[in-house]
């Protein structure tokens, strides 16, 4: 088990560093024009996979550094650079750990590769779970997939939303329900394979914020998708189904349903996204306040400018320490007693949409142009508090979490 540690070493500080010059160099330039049009980069996605950083290699080491830091640190430095771009990015990624938390190693080894493409041939993907109906409250979920037990094949009819990359996607990872009568406990996750019929993209949808970012709804129109696409596979669905008939789960534990495993494993890497975009907006709001002069002398030196700036970096660095603490209890096989993981993202969310405030704030009626990048970061920041668990729903599993509740 590797030590808690703040201090970074030699390969992970060039590594950051690496990924830092990319976002300084590519995304920054980028970043406004993205946001304008509301379209996937695939020019600066392409760029990434160009130089390894959008490629499964690059992902599973980071996913695997034995500090846990791999992953927090190289999302705090994309997301530092354009939230939007950013997710179109790392979007992919949520896909994929859903395929790492559920699946087997075979379904690793085959859909993930897909997910991404090559550097000539870029491809994303897409986690399919909120619905219309069912957002935080996942035991509404309507989509249904049925066994076809003479084609051993599953049939899925529904309809998803807020899917990033949804209908642009090479591979699809639906979440669906196998069994109604369990509630959440009743759901599993599918594989639906590139160009499969009944599969189409719905709704696109106009965001305040991460404009960059591809977000529409997912239709699923009698989709046959082989039996092998079910993850983990039907022996090990049909066990945890049966244990979870027979109520062998009680008091505080419970059976984790496939979205939720996915959502738990995410958690810390959204709050380090969060950190990216609030230390982005501090930095703007430091270096604007040092050069910026009214009465004579720079607004830094005014109270009320730099005990914000004394806050707000503050919160930066506490956000940074809660999202690191919760990444390496997770990669050292630590239980989160506390709900650490959503405490990392409610907190650094939060700070997100502070920090971004209170920068648009000090740059008076500049920060509210689009002429500076803050306007865009406070936009940003607002996705944090709302997306892979709302900041009531991490105040909700921390206190049941502290209560001994059943998390549902």
């Amino acid at each position: 088990m590797a030590e808690f540690t703040m201090e970074l070493n030699d390969e992970q500080k060039e590594v950051r560093d690496w990924l830092h010059g990319f976002a300084a160099d590519v995304i920054r330039p980028a970043a406004a024009e993205w946001d304008e049009r509301e379209e996937t980069p695939w020019p600066v996605i392409q760029e990434a996979a160009k130089i390894g950083i959008y490629s499964l290699d690059f992902y599973a080491q980071q996913y695997f550094d034995p500090t846990g830091l791999g992953i927090p640190m190289a999302m705090e430095e994309l997301f530092w650079g354009d939230a939007g771009i950013a997710l179109s990015i790392v979007g992919t990624g949520l896909a994929a750990v859903g395929v790492l938390a559920n699946g087997t190693e075979e379904q690793i080894g085959t859909w993930i590769p897909q997910m991404y493409g090559d550097a000539n041939d870029v491809k994303v993907a897409a986690f399919c779970s909120s619905e219309p109906d069912a957002g935080s409250d996942v035991a509404s979920m309507r989509t249904r997939a049925v066994y076809d037990e003479a084609k051993d094949e599953w049939v899925l009819n529904g309809t998803k939303t807020w899917a990033t990359n949804g209908g642009i996607a090479n591979v699809h990872v639906v979440v669906a329900v196998v069994d109604p009568e369990l509630g959440s406990k009743g759901h599993a996750s599918f594989i639906v394979p590139p160009n499969t019929p009944g599969l189409s993209q719905g709704q696109k949808f106009k965001k305040h914020g991460i404009r960059a970012s591809h977000t529409a709804e997912v239709v699923l129109d009698n989709v046959r998708v082989p039996g092998s696409c079910l993850l983990g596979g039907k022996e090990k669905l049909d066990a945890r189904l049966a244990r979870a008939r027979e109520k062998a789960m009680s008091g505080g534990e419970r059976v984790k349903n496939a979205a939720m495993a996915t959502f738990e494993a995410s958690r810390p890497a959204v709050g380090a996204m969060a950190v990216g975009t609030a230390r982005a907006a501090y930095e703007e709001a430091l270096e604007y306040a040092r050069t910026r002069e009214q009465f004579g002398r720079p607004i830094i030196d005014n109270q009320g400018v730099a005990f914000q700036l004394a806050d707000m970096r503050t919160s930066v660095d506490a956000a940074r320490l809660l999202v690191w603490r919760a990444s390496w209890m997770a990669v050292n096989g630590k239980q989160f007693t506390a709900a650490e993981g959503s405490m990392s993202k409610l907190f650094a969310s939060e700070t997100a949409k502070k920090v971004t405030a209170q920068a648009v704030q000090i740059l008076g009626g500049n920060g509210y142009t689009r002429e500076y990048p803050v306007e865009r970061m406070h936009r940003d920041a607002a996705i944090y508090t709302i997306f892979e668990g709302t900041s009531e729903i991490q105040r909700l599993v921390i206190a049941r979490t502290l209560a001994g509740v059943p998390i549902r």
